[in-house]
């Protein structure tokens, strides 16, 4: 389980020191992430991905919910009243729920493309005056000791809050 937080870093110079600091602390570089102005991160550093960028997760994952829940009143009623000439069976129930929770993860994964990350917005303003967000995904075991570390090293960076704990993908 990992923890996300969230930093505001001042410009571009420190935000390469909290790269060192945070690799020097053993977290890996691939959960450090930064947003930054276009074309102000250099390449060497990890910017977000489009992922992080767009509500991509957030809505596959209502689409997946909604379109489980549609395809699964659809096979009940399918199975319950089948059309002239055609017996359903039970398995017809599981395999709408399952086409529907696809599909519906394909469609509002596609509207989530085209939507900024929500979680993202409040930084968004400070990002493009030239402050760096830094995002690290954090052992849930270790938050209190990186928040300690940038506290003490960096008492100027801003936090800017902290999400619940997540699965750890590796």
């Amino acid at each position: 389980m990992r923890r996300r937080l969230y930093y505001m870093l001042p410009d571009m110079p420190s935000a390469r020191a909290m790269l060192d600091e945070l690799l020097l602390a053993r977290i890996e570089e691939r959960h450090i992430r930064f947003l930054a102005r276009e074309g102000a991160l250099p390449d060497d550093m990890p910017g977000c991905n489009f992922m992080l960028k767009t509500d991509l997760v957030h809505g596959a994952q209502v689409g997946t919910l909604i379109g489980g829940i549609v395809g699964l009143v659809a096979g009940i009623i399918l199975v319950l009243m089948p059309p002239e000439g055609l017996s359903m069976r039970t398995a017809t129930i599981l395999l709408m729920a399952l086409g529907g929770a696809l599909f519906g993860a394909w469609a509002s994964g596609m509207n989530g493309c085209a939507i900024p990350n929500k979680r993202l917005e409040q930084f968004t303003d400070r990002v493009q005056q030239g402050q760096v967000l830094m995002i690290v995904d954090v052992p849930v075991r270790r938050v209190r000791e990186v928040e300690a570390m940038i506290a003490d090293r960096h008492p100027d960076f801003n936090f800017g809050g902290e999400e619940p704990p997540m699965v750890a993908f590796p």
